[in-house]
């Protein structure tokens, strides 16, 4: 089935414009699928496409691993775990993918996501190669996959290329993490550029694009660091995860003498292009840091609550200048109302206060500010946004009664009723309008590569399934 046609115009019964909600509220879409005329108060025209409920910005996802949707009601077992404990369980599932099944995978997660809302994604990405380090064939194998997926399912990717060198401060990549890496550095900046260039030969900039990520300040020794700072293209988007875990710092500090922020800010990495995940456990300095650059932290609050991470500074954060985006991680949950949610709830136990993030705050951390961290314009009904939106039931059993404008915190997924991408609607009541139901692509990804798993391991082969 082809992807549906892009509307020229919309109404919408009642938008988000400006920080409010307002009514009657008309857009006019160009070739590209950016609005190029916004007018309120208006009735509708003839050839409009008619958005009812409450029309909102739609969501960018700013940290994602698409495969840990796996991991999804699995690792869960009696007694108590962590973290550490969890991440065994991630790379068993990291192991098992292969290009094939991770394309069918991703192109299901990408799925349940544009249905809930999320119309962008920062996928931080570092199974590069085979299990065993080799390579494959056919080059950029399993980035072509999850770009392949994207498409399929029409969401627009910013593919975080990760690097990843070692297993901890002056420990070696464990067996586990093999197919994660690359030789040093350098080699991983010369793949790193020939990513990007196989990528724009292939794919649409619009739909696919390549950012580079580090995975941690103990994954990339610090001698890499300088190198990576001088070399790293400027117009590439840069994410690291920073301080998830307090034993992460206590690592960084013995190792270095420093925190993993000041670590970054010594080698010029901390900058506005940086994008800080999690960010969970930040000392007073690290915040100045972060927030005098400018940076953007991704806050995932409902993975960070799942792993028993902890909660992070978020309102401090944003007072000292930083910008608070959200995404989903491992993908407890796919939805992007939880997450604003979860982020204001996160404050007001951790603070003892409500309002520490007003609604408008919410919708700029779940849209702009993640749009921008993967180098990309915008979701919105403003001229000049890109025409990505979600329309909300305001009258279902979670929503009726509220205020329109404090719908983000009464709305989850489920009262999502259309979403539009570029122009285009490509999701209906939970539904995908060219793939259909997420569930059921889920449910078929999840059993393939379990199935896998169940399979004699075959030899490790350098060529490209």
């Amino acid at each position: 089935m082809s992807a549906p046609e892009r509307q020229g115009s919309f109404w919408c019964e009642q938008g988000w414009v400006n920080g409010a909600v307002v009514a009657g509220v008309r857009l006019e879409i160009d070739a590209a699928g950016t609005v190029t005329g916004t007018e309120t108060g208006v009735p509708a025209r003839s050839g409009d496409c008619l958005l009812a409920g409450v029309t909102f910005p739609a969501a960018s996802n700013a940290h994602s691993h698409a495969f840990h949707r796996v991991l999804r009601g699995r690792t869960h077992a009696a007694g108590p775990g962590s973290f550490w404990t969890w991440r065994e369980h991630m790379y068993e599932t990291a192991g098992a993918l292969t290009p094939e099944l991770y394309e069918q995978l991703a192109t299901a997660v990408f799925t349940e996501m544009v249905v809930t809302g999320w119309t962008s994604v920062a996928e931080f990405h570092y199974v590069h190669h085979q299990p065993d380090g080799s390579a494959y064939v056919q080059e950029h194998a399993m980035e072509r996959a999850l770009a392949r997926a994207a498409v399929a399912a029409g969401i627009r990717l910013t593919l975080l290329d990760t690097c990843y060198l070692a297993g901890g401060f002056d420990a070696p990549l464990s067996a586990a993490q093999l197919r994660f890496g690359d030789r040093d550095g350098a080699a991983w900046l010369q793949r790193l550029a020939s990513l990007r260039a196989a990528i724009a030969a292939e794919f649409d900039p619009a739909q696919v694009s390549v950012g580079a990520a580090l995975h941690s300040v103990r994954g990339v020794p610090e001698e890499e660091l300088e190198l990576i700072s001088r070399k790293l293209p400027a117009d590439l988007p840069l994410h690291i995860h920073l301080s998830e875990q307090p034993a992460e710092n206590d690592a960084c500090r013995e190792a270095t003498g420093l925190t993993p922020a000041l670590l970054l800010a010594k080698h010029g990495l901390v900058t506005r292009r940086l994008s800080a995940v999690h960010a969970t456990h930040l000392s007073e300095e690290d915040m100045t840091a972060l927030g005098n650059a400018g940076a953007t932290v991704v806050m995932c609050p409902s993975t960070e609550a799942d792993l028993a991470d902890g909660i992070g500074p978020a309102a401090e954060l944003q007072a000292a200048g930083a910008r608070i985006a959200l995404g989903t991680d491992q993908h407890a949950v796919v939805d992007p109302w939880l997450e604003m949610r979860a982020l204001e709830h996160g404050e007001r136990l951790r603070s003892g206060e409500r309002g520490r993030f007003a609604p408008a705050d919410l919708h700029a951390a779940v849209s702009r500010a993640g749009a921008e961290s993967q180098g990309r314009r915008a979701p919105g009904l403003a001229a000049g946004d890109t025409c990505d939106l979600m329309s909300v039931d305001p009258g279902s059993i979670r929503t009726a009664g509220s205020d329109p404008g404090q719908l983000a915190l009464t709305a989850t997924a489920a009262d999502v009723h259309t979403v539009v991408v570029g122009g285009r609607i490509l999701a209906r009541h939970g539904r995908h309008t060219v793939l259909g139901d997420p569930a059921a692509l889920l449910s078929a990804a999840v059993a393939a590569l379990d199935a896998s798993r169940r399979s004699p391991t075959p030899a490790a082969t350098t060529e490209d399934p």
